[in-house]
């Protein structure tokens, strides 16, 4: 639970400190390399993409900007949000080998990300590959109605963010350093209880069920991800693990890449709900929603698809 306050409040602290300047720095779009890079400063500031996402959707709608720049945006979304794993990361620090294998564990989600824009962004400018598709989906799809989801995890972490938060009276910085100490102590002691509990039956259920098939493992990525409703929290939890040397990067490679799907998942459902109202902001945003998925499908069927390519960001 600690470690889950820690990461809701870190996330808290980037919005509060950022969300502004994200929202003015994505106004400023004028080409789809400053667009890619917007959209990754944008989301390393507020630490959340759906936020983002959020924000791009209202400037499409208004008309700031079209859905051929929106979707560069998008992308350095999906390269952004993987800095909350990075920081986690920093948790093993003091401990050499530990760290070594939390930052691999952590970076193996950027390096896709990374690897998905070189691929696909210039595809996308030159032929328009997401985009494209995109729009034909939502003018197919628009009415059909959608679900919002509940979060149970947000349902119990929020209130307590939320009250620490109003302690330290929304100074984002300071919400920041909290998060940030919460975060150290709840690791020191997450490693140690993981290898505790990790010993004998656990260990083989999770290395034989959960990440002994590629498949099993990025349908873990992707149902966890639908639950809770943040990519960051779902990568940020197997961190430990691979630090504590339970599990190897290329046995959560595929876990992540479920999550990445799952964190697209939550918001056309919440899109496709709203475009059956039929506004011209619930369509736009259904059309950014569908652009993430495609994204992220593209992303895996090239590079996880092709075995050499899949070697690359391990």
């Amino acid at each position: 639970m600690l470690f889950f306050v820690s990461l809701e409040m870190m996330s808290s602290a980037f919005k509060l400190m950022g969300e502004g300047f994200a929202e003015n720095l994505l106004r400023a779009t004028d080409s789809p390399i400053i667009a890619l890079l917007t959209g990754i400063l944008a989301t390393s500031l507020v630490q959340r993409s759906s936020t983002t996402t959020a924000l791009t959707v209202a400037l499409v709608a208004s008309g700031t900007l079209p859905v051929t720049q929106a979707v560069p945006v998008i992308m350095g979304a999906n390269v952004g949000t993987t800095v909350t794993t990075t920081i986690v990361s920093m948790g093993h620090i003091t401990r050499k080998e530990e760290f070594r294998r939390a930052m691999a564990g952590a970076t193996i989600h950027d390096f896709f990300n990374i690897f998905s824009v070189a691929l696909l962004f210039p595809l996308e400018v030159s032929f328009g590959i997401i985009s494209a598709p995109a729009v034909y989906l939502t003018n197919g799809l628009t009415g059909i109605g959608g679900a919002e989801l509940l979060s149970p995890l947000k349902a119990v972490v929020k209130p307590i963010t939320e009250f620490l938060i109003y302690i330290l009276q929304d100074i984002g910085w300071l919400v920041l350093v909290v998060g940030l100490i919460l975060l150290f102590v709840a690791l020191r002691y997450l490693v140690v209880l993981l290898k505790s509990l990790m010993m004998g039956k656990t260990e083989k259920i999770l290395h034989k069920y959960i990440f002994g098939a590629p498949l099993a493992a990025m349908a873990c990525g992707v149902v966890l991800t639908v639950l809770v409703q943040s990519s960051s929290v779902t990568t940020s939890i197997i961190v430990p693990l691979v630090g504590a040397g339970i599990l190897t990067v290329r046995q959560i490679f595929p876990y992540t890449l479920g999550a990445n799907i799952g964190t697209t998942i939550t918001a056309l459902l919440a899109a496709l709900a709203l475009a059956g109202a039929g506004t011209e902001t619930a369509i736009f945003g259904l059309t950014i929603a569908f652009a993430h998925l495609l994204f992220n499908i593209f992303g895996i069927i090239i590079i996880y698809g092709i075995p050499f390519l899949r070697e690359i960001p391990i």
